[in-house]
């Protein structure tokens, strides 16, 4: 039977392609009926689909969570603007490291004392991040993020207004409630605008505005201070998290999403022990770091035996690491994957930190050192941060949060190893134990590899 025109016949399933000649053509045309019945026949054609034209918008993509205002928001400027938000939260959380004695001078009170400010944020950061990220699971996250810079603002006015250590204080902690808000929701619109194989990258670029905040903010911040008072630096904070604020609102597409926690999730993660040691991996990690960074200054000196005006450069240094390092992660963390890109960082640490037991170096040789270990040191965050959201991923705000919070967990327990250290043994040994710390920090990574490897754990 010869066929005269193209037809389509109707029947109740098909699922492979068939053909039909027209005796007009010698073109043929091949349609593959929904319905899916896997005969060759004509007649089980039941639907012909229609062609997507080149105007019509692409599929959204498979990650959970992504809608389609979030792959447009991929083309945007969105990563860059919620790096310049990180840039600004670490320009105020950094500052303070810088401003310590103009703090002390002004208030009247001992260095020590003043570092109750650093203390303070730490610890409040640590406590608010994955309750902040549970309690605000349901909001709109663009109110989140805007949110969160303008109690970051709100509370960075008030530390620029205080007249007292207690205020200060005080300040500091709902600066570190807008900082534990936006930080770890930065990161997690940045997984829900990235494809997963560019996950890591897109991590690197949004966490690029902290380190950069090192190498510009805070030296322009320590400028201020020695320059106008230290009331100056927070001043400038409150201003760019107020503009930064407001473009926010403007940018952020209303119905992007962030599969978020609850309170009833925080107390099932902590009780959950893949995910835990997943997270706490963080903190081993920053408590190796940090062991010897404490002690950055003092380090430095006894091994140059550098003038205090020199400090800023090796500081700098160790910021133009931290920028590179970021960056570095995150290719290496979609190029080779988060597991293996870790166990490269926690080997660097094994090798590089004790060579701060062995003083004295040379100037150039210790500034190589320097940008080098800084590299790794800041070269784990986008692979731990892909991990976590792999291990998590119908909850992938409040593991970021758990991790935000392990961060500032291992500031402080690296730093109290390191006083105590630095009392009894004085500070060549500190670099003996942070290496030993990244050894543990290894095993930890190790072990909850394995364990995670069982199943997601949310």
């Amino acid at each position: 039977m010869s066929i005269s025109r193209w037809r389509m016949r109707t029947s109740s399933a098909c699922t492979r392609p068939i053909r039909i000649r027209s005796a007009r053509s010698r073109h043929s045309l091949a349609r593959c009926c929904p319905a899916r019945c896997g005969r060759r026949n004509a007649r089980c054609i039941r639907a012909l689909p229609r062609r997507r034209s080149a105007t019509s918008p692409l599929p959204s993509s498979d990650t959970p969570g992504v809608s389609r205002a979030a792959q447009e928001a991929k083309a945007s400027p969105l990563l860059s603007l919620l790096a310049l938000g990180n840039f600004v939260v670490g320009m105020g959380v950094f500052v303070v490291i810088g401003i310590v004695s103009p703090i002390a001078e002004a208030l009247h009170v001992t260095k020590a004392d003043a570092g109750i400010v650093i203390t303070s944020y730490a610890i409040a950061y640590a406590l608010l991040s994955p309750v902040g990220a549970a309690l605000t699971g349901s909001l709109p996250r663009r109110t989140v993020l805007a949110g969160s810079l303008g109690l970051f603002c709100l509370g960075t006015l008030l530390s620029a207004l205080s007249t007292s250590l207690t205020m200060l204080a005080l300040s500091r902690l709902i600066v570190a409630l807008g900082a534990a808000l936006y930080t770890p929701l930065s990161a997690g619109v940045a997984v829900a605008v990235a494809p997963p194989e560019e996950r890591g990258r897109a991590l690197a670029k949004v966490f690029a505005g902290m380190t950069l905040a090192q190498v510009v903010g805070v030296p322009l911040g320590a400028w201020l201070a020695y320059r106008f008072g230290w009331h100056a630096p927070f001043f400038l904070t409150a201003v760019l998290a107020a503009l930064c604020a407001l473009v926010l609102v403007r940018t952020i597409p209303r119905n992007i999403h962030v599969p978020a926690g609850s309170v009833s999730s925080i107390l099932g993660a902590l009780g959950n022990l893949r995910l835990m040691v997943a997270v706490t991996f963080t903190a081993t990690l920053m408590c190796s770091v940090y062991i010897v960074f404490t002690f950055f200054g003092p380090i430095i000196e006894a091994s140059t035996g550098a003038e205090a005006g020199l400090l800023p450069l090796y500081f700098m240094l160790f910021g133009l690491g931290a920028v590179a390092g970021n960056f570095i992660g995150g290719h290496l963390s979609d190029r080779f994957g988060p597991l293996r890109t870790l166990v490269l960082v926690c080997l660097a640490h094994m090798v590089l930190l004790p060579l701060f037991a062995v003083m004295p170096w040379n100037p150039w040789l210790l500034g190589l050192i320097v940008m080098v270990w800084s590299c790794f040191a800041w070269c784990f965050m986008p692979p731990q941060q892909s991990r976590l959201v792999a291990i998590a991923p119908s909850a992938p705000a409040l593991a970021l949060a758990l991790n935000a919070a392990m961060i500032y967990a291992g500031i402080a327990i690296g730093s109290a190893i390191g006083a105590g250290l630095l009392d009894w043994k004085g500070l060549p040994v500190l670099g003996i134990a942070a290496g030993i710390s990244g050894a543990v920090a290894l095993v930890h990574l190790l072990v909850s590899d394995r364990l995670a490897r069982r199943r997601a754990v949310i």
